[in-house]
């Protein structure tokens, strides 16, 4: 396999796939922790509440970039079904995400398990780094496995 084939073309071979899906996946979490930190540290928010309202404009930045670099054929017949599923399969992801952002927030902080590494209000910072991985991975098996994975030319 050819280092062009990595980053140019359509393709329906899932290493490619799952490789392209790391840029994206970086490119919204950088959006996604961005604004979460931004609205914990600048505007006072919640820390569920804020990993929520960024956890949207990541899913809206993944949902563009997956369908004009990794994921061309979808199994449903609309735009708006697609971007549905997609959504549906990222509201799950904000649920596990919000779930481990809360175990570390509220319940790890609360023992002080990272000891004098860490402040206690700083404890969902960590969390959103293990809920990145654990998203990552569930984002895109099931937007590969569900929504995209019609035959298509390689």
């Amino acid at each position: 396999m050819s280092i062009k084939k990595l980053f140019v073309g359509d393709t329906d071979n899932t290493f490619v796939q799952f490789f392209r899906y790391v840029f994206v996946g970086g490119a919204a979490f950088v959006v996604d922790y961005g604004i979460m930190t931004a609205l914990v540290e600048l505007a006072g928010f919640n820390e569920v509440a804020a990993a929520t309202v960024s956890f949207i404009a990541g899913l809206v930045v993944n949902y563009l970039l997956s369908t004009l670099w990794i994921f061309k054929g979808s199994k449903l017949n609309s735009r708006f079904a697609e971007f549905a599923a997609f959504a549906a399969v990222g509201v799950v992801g904000l649920g596990i995400n919000a779930a481990i952002i809360w175990f570390f927030s509220d319940i790890l902080a609360a023992k002080l398990v990272l000891g004098s590494l860490l402040a206690a209000d700083k404890y969902y910072l960590v969390g959103k780094l293990v809920s990145t991985a654990v998203v990552f991975i569930w984002n895109f098996a099931g937007r590969k496995f569900i929504i995209f994975n019609k035959q298509q030319q390689s």
